[in-house]
């Protein structure tokens, strides 16, 4: 007899549990909710414990069997991860839904809750909740192994430049960083005329080679050697090794160009001077402002060398500068520089103020050189020139001082610099006094060279208070709006993704 046939009401219409004997709703397994959950458990087979793999260095969880990804706490990544763990015992039934439970995040244990449902006696549908609790052990992946050994390594990029500053490769350690070329590297050593990178694999060395052919005028070259051979497998184990040289010229040297490529950079001088290296060299003509740029292929055919080396540069001082406004271009002439200001000068050294000797010459800082400033140059006068380009020109076309830069009280511009660069982790030798000379130059640069800065991310320094600049005369100051903020982002505890926002 069906429920509409029946003469009661249909509240009257139940029947009683097959166990217990309570009055319910007719059902297909006529037994009570109580009673089926008790009778038959859908969750049998589906493992309430697991493990999850975690290492500490690069925090990144294991993917069976091999793969390592990135997961914040109670995210996604991490929830679809857990459950490829119990993907088989729950093909038998139908997850509805699934969840974390908040743990203490240093407790080592990961909580699921989940909602299952499943077909059971008679086409009855139980629904029911359980929780799975994963232990998290820890465990150091592979890269991170290659890491902590240090000699672990595949390929290695050897850079090197012969000269004695530094200047290219403190500009280059900043490119470097900007582009974040270094997360890959097993280890960085820096020796005296370089820097050595170490990889993993010889794909991360050839990036590093490709970017620094990009960035510096450089050239290179590879080798490998045989490590280990497989002969049932025909595997081969090699290391590899990029020698990258890098051309040495540093900025503010003096060069001396050989007759042809002069002659090909349209009738310039031979007595240049190098304003800027970047990816190509940047010279300038002090006495016409012609400028060229010389990128590495054109050096390596017609090489030249810095006559002189920065320590040698001598302190002057301005008597009288007549600023050039008109000259006419010679035959030939390439393009002149819009930057600087042509002038001619009478100078004096500041070790010979006793005496009326004054040097005359031609610069290209007429726009920043006044009567009684101080200025950085070289003396081609009063010096051996053991040059094989210098030696065969004409004593006459050779300028007796070539200025280089403006002098600025060096400790007044120390104290008032309220930026900072940021350096790479490397293995360092022993500290050398000429070393943070060196890198007081290059940070000099950055405030005098707008170009150079575009490259370099630059910091603002929090410790240094912000001083208005009233003083136009003084040394260049980099504005605080080509500074950077550094941020130092503190995460909760629980992750990016399911952490809760503290308001």
């Amino acid at each position: 007899m069906s429920v509409t046939d029946c003469a009661f009401p249909p509240s009257l219409c139940s029947s009683l549990c097959c166990q217990c004997g309570v009055p319910i709703p007719p059902n297909p397994a006529n037994m009570c909710v109580g009673c089926l959950r008790a009778q038959v458990d859908i969750t049998e087979g589906i493992p309430k414990q697991g493990t999850v793999h975690f290492c500490k260095q690069c925090e990144r969880y294991l993917q069976p069997p091999g793969t390592w990804i990135q997961c914040s706490l109670e995210s996604r990544e991490l929830l679809a991860l857990c459950l490829k763990k119990i993907k088989a015992s729950l093909s038998k039934v139908r997850l509805i839904d699934a969840g974390f439970i908040w743990t203490e995040p240093h407790s080592k244990r990961l909580k699921l809750k989940l909602t299952v449902q499943k077909e059971v006696i008679n086409g009855a549908v139980l629904q029911q909740v359980f929780v799975v609790e994963y232990i998290v052990q820890s465990q150091m992946c592979e890269d991170c192994h290659r890491i902590e050994a240090k000699d672990f390594w595949k390929a290695v990029v050897q850079v090197r430049q012969k000269t004695l500053h530094k200047k290219t490769f403190y500009y280059l350690e900043q490119l470097i960083l900007k582009h974040k070329l270094h997360q890959n590297t097993l280890r960085i050593k820096e020796i005296h005329d370089g820097l050595d990178f170490y990889y993993s694999s010889k794909q991360q060395a050839q990036k590093m080679v490709d970017f620094l052919q990009c960035t510096v005028p450089s050239r290179s070259k590879s080798s490998q050697r045989l490590i280990s051979h497989d002969i049932h497998s025909n595997v081969y184990n090699y290391k590899s090794t990029f020698s990258v040289e890098i051309v040495p010229i540093c900025k503010d040297n003096v060069v001396c160009l050989s007759p042809k490529l002069a002659q090909s950079l349209g009738n310039m001088s031979q007595i240049c001077v190098c304003i800027r290296v970047t990816s190509t060299i940047h010279l300038i003509d002090p006495r016409t402002l012609q400028i060229a740029e010389i990128d590495g292929n054109t050096y390596w055919r017609h090489p030249f060398n810095s006559l002189f080396h920065p320590k040698q540069l001598e302190e002057f001082i301005i008597m009288d500068i007549n600023r050039v406004h008109e000259k006419k271009k010679g035959a030939g002439a390439g393009a002149r520089s819009n930057k600087h200001t042509l002038a001619e000068a009478w100078v004096r050294k500041t070790s010979e103020l006793d005496t009326d000797h004054q040097y005359f010459c031609c610069t290209h800082l007429g726009h920043i050189l006044n009567p009684g400033d101080l200025v950085l140059g070289f003396d081609l006068a009063n010096c051996n020139l053991n040059d094989e380009f210098a030696n065969k020109m004409n004593p006459h076309n050779i300028p007796d001082v070539v200025l280089i830069k403006k002098s600025y009280d060096r400790t007044k511009r120390q104290r008032r610099r309220n930026w900072k660069l940021k350096e790479l982790e490397r293995d360092r030798e022993a500290p050398d006094t000429d070393d943070e000379r060196q890198y007081q130059d290059f940070l000099e640069d950055l405030e005098e060279d707008e170009a150079i800065r575009k490259n370099v991310n630059i910091y603002r320094n929090a410790d240094i208070p912000v001083e208005s600049d009233t003083d136009e005369d003084g040394p260049p100051r980099i504005s605080l709006a080509e500074m950077l903020e550094d941020l130092h982002i503190s995460q909760d505890a629980t992750g990016g993704e399911g952490a809760e926002m503290l308001t």
